[in-house]
């Protein structure tokens, strides 16, 4: 098995579970786990290959079904013996997120050749299934916390990008681009890195327009 093919199939398990267990935090039933792993899982994928008028993955291949069902299914008796669950679902979050980011811009590169659109497709394959988990579990979203986030789907997309296009062995190219956005999302969650807040100032008063 090809390492792109390794980091989907990781990636979709590691989403899975951190839907999983922000279904544990809702105190949910073995449905309510088995949707929201799925929907985390499958999520981002699913947009990436609607965007890119592909078969949908997991319409192709149920096994990536399996994966989340499997997933919610241990989590659902497994973790109450995690300690700190939420903290474990933002490192969980980080490394799907770095593995989403290097497939989803993998396949936009393949299919259409344009490094613009192999970033923009790691992007969205990275973070959509964490939205949707959010939205779905009532958490704060992804895209509203201080710390980076968005940022490390694109740092991971293009070194993968950058990778492929200078002639590097596509392992090499994943392992820099997961590497890349791992560290990025990493830094974000040990040391708060951000970038600067938008801070409000009163607009121009009428009068002071020419």
């Amino acid at each position: 098995m090809n390492p792109i093919a390794l980091l989907d199939y990781a990636g979709v398990a590691v989403f899975a579970a951190t839907g999983a267990l922000a279904a544990s935090r809702k105190q949910l039933d073995i449905i309510g786990f088995l949707f929201l792993a799925s929907v985390t899982g499958i999520g981002g994928g699913t947009l990436r290959d609607v965007i890119l008028n592909l078969p949908v993955f997991w319409v192709a291949n149920s096994g990536y079904v399996l994966i989340c069902a499997v997933v919610a299914v241990l989590v659902f008796f497994s973790a109450h013996r995690v300690e700190s669950r939420y903290k474990l679902l933002l490192w969980l979050d980080a490394i799907g997120l770095a593995a989403f980011a290097v497939m989803g811009a993998a396949k936009g590169l393949a299919i259409t050749g344009s490094p613009v659109v192999s970033v923009i497709m790691g992007v969205l394959t990275a973070t959509f299934g964490g939205i949707l988990r959010d939205l779905l579990a009532g958490e704060p979203s992804v895209l509203l916390r201080p710390e980076i986030y968005v940022t490390a789907a694109l740092a991971g997309a293009t070194i993968f990008t950058l990778g492929d296009l200078a002639g590097l062995p596509a392992l090499a190219s994943s392992l820099l681009g997961f590497a890349g956005a791992f560290v990025v999302r990493g830094g974000a969650l040990k040391f708060g890195w951000s970038f600067p807040a938008y801070k409000s100032r009163p607009g121009r008063r009428p009068e002071d327009i020419p």
